[in-house]
């Protein structure tokens, strides 16, 4: 399998991708950072690059929330500003997560090369704007749709409907224009330890089997310093690449690219 970023292609078969998360809203992967100065934030990118980061994500809609967040004009000075500075500085791609065709046209327009809408291509701009662009999407799952945590039953099966939801949001990607390589598929997980996102973790497989770069959110916090924090982020990015996810969104980077490289020499050997 392989992913198209930009201009590079990447082989998928065994090694897995690892994205570190710039957040100037929430933090990411650089935690206690304003959002109003650039120059933290490069460092941070580059750190983590240094890191292991094979790419990076940009954005003030990482993760798909009940509330407003941030205006259009909030999101536009927060992404499109950093997301120039780290292509030149950082020297990997950059992806912008955001759910406004506006917003990932500015972020194109400056160099990503990469769409992550959590909001499922809810605004009918979006996919004709990466067509234009010649960038990739990931059509992630909108976490907060699957409804009331706790175990699904009967018929209101998790993973199904989450496997039905991306598999439509991939059929709309290929029929506006995207070539399979520039489609990434993602389950919404963030990370948390709930019953339901367990569940669709431990289904990774069943998710790759559409024939899709599969995406994965593993758990590690950049300020949480707990004893078995990494402990809990390598066995998630573990259990998420031996399932096919081949592109890994971390606020541990250095965890998580060390588990994924052994993972890569032990689905390659023989």
């Amino acid at each position: 399998m392989q992913l198209v970023l930009g201009v590079r292609t990447y082989d998928l078969t065994t090694r897995a991708l690892v994205m570190g998360v710039l957040d100037p809203p929430r933090g990411g992967s650089c935690s206690g950072l304003g959002s109003a100065d650039v120059d933290p934030w490069l460092r941070c990118g580059e750190r983590l690059v240094g890191d292991g980061a094979d790419l990076l994500e940009v954005g003030a809609a990482s993760v798909a929330t009940a509330g407003p967040g941030l205006s259009e004009a909030e999101e536009l000075d927060v992404v499109v500003p950093l997301v120039g500075a780290l292509v030149q500085g950082a020297g990997v791609p950059l992806s912008c997560a955001t759910a406004r065709a506006s917003v990932a046209r500015a972020a194109y327009a400056a160099g990503a090369v990469v769409g992550d809408d959590p909001s499922g291509f809810s605004d009918p701009g979006y996919l004709p704007a990466a067509v234009v662009a010649g960038a990739s999407v990931v059509a992630r799952h909108p976490a907060a749709a699957r409804g009331a945590p706790g175990p699904p039953s009967g018929t209101d099966d998790v993973v199904t409907r989450v496997r039905a939801f991306l598999a439509e949001q991939a059929r709309r990607a290929e029929k506006a224009g995207l070539p399979r390589k520039r489609i990434v598929l993602d389950a919404g997980l963030d990370g948390s330890a709930t019953e339901q996102s367990l569940r669709v973790l431990r289904a990774s497989s069943q998710l790759a089997e559409l024939g899709y770069p599969l995406a994965s959110a593993v758990a590690g916090a950049a300020d949480d310093h707990r004893p078995d924090r990494r402990v809990t982020t390598a066995s998630a990015t573990a259990l998420a690449v031996v399932g096919g996810c081949r592109l890994l969104r971390t606020s541990d980077v250095r965890t998580a690219r060390r588990v994924a490289d052994v993972l890569a020499a032990i689905l390659g050997a023989g």
